[in-house]
């Protein structure tokens, strides 16, 4: 079986009791080019569904009087809506082109919730982006602490916010950050895939290279 991350691998192990190889997957770094810019505002790009806990979020921006663009949409609009101050912006469904030029030009990537692995985070890494990330998930693997963004421990608003605040006395660097959304590129997913078929205990038959 193949695994997108080690928080599945775990999850296979303990439900299915069966061994299990990772393969994370690949993420296209060359689409978010590095960039300097910095607009201030914070991003999140997520379906609006009430286990992704946007209320996080919102509710520390909101706090924090931060400015907080939310992509994408879903059955929890509303209610994030209810609860959103006047710095929290939900622009919906928005062209590729144009989630790219919001990455390019945020301050950092919000992760307020669990994700198998989570590409959009990977993604704001690209571009050299810091990433403000719930401690558990996908994120464990692919967010170093102060390297390339920084976790909260709780799932409420007051975790996330003081999260923030460490962010903001962090001087993080954009070619480093960058370095490491790298290990996820799809080169990297294509060289995983072909070693585990080059191996001697693993049936060709079973997988088709990408």
């Amino acid at each position: 079986m193949i695994a997108i991350s080690q928080a599945v691998q775990e999850r296979i192990a303990r439900l299915w009791r069966r061994p299990s190889e990772v393969i994370h997957p690949p993420v296209d770094t060359d689409a978010f080019p590095l960039s300097a810019r910095d607009d201030g505002f914070l991003l999140v790009a997520s379906r609006l569904l009430a286990y992704r806990r946007l209320d996080i979020a919102v509710e520390a921006a909101t706090a924090l009087r931060r400015d907080l663009m939310v992509v994408g949409d879903g059955p929890e609009r509303r209610r994030l809506e209810s609860m959103a101050g006047p710095t929290i912006r939900f622009l919906g469904h928005v062209p590729r082109s144009q989630l790219q030029d919001l990455v390019a030009r945020c301050h950092a990537y919000v992760l307020p919730g669990i994700e198998d692995f989570g590409i959009a985070p990977v993604e704001a890494m690209a571009a050299g982006k810091p990433v403000v990330a719930f401690r558990g998930g996908g994120a464990l693997e692919t967010v170093v602490e102060g390297l390339s963004g920084v976790f909260f421990d709780q799932p409420e608003a007051r975790s996330l916010a003081e999260a923030l605040e460490r962010l903001d006395a962090i001087t993080f660097h954009g070619p480093a950050i960058r370095e490491n959304a790298r290990r996820f590129d799809v080169e990297v997913f294509r060289r995983s895939w072909r070693a585990l078929l080059a191996r001697e205990d693993v049936d060709p038959h079973l997988y088709s290279a990408p």
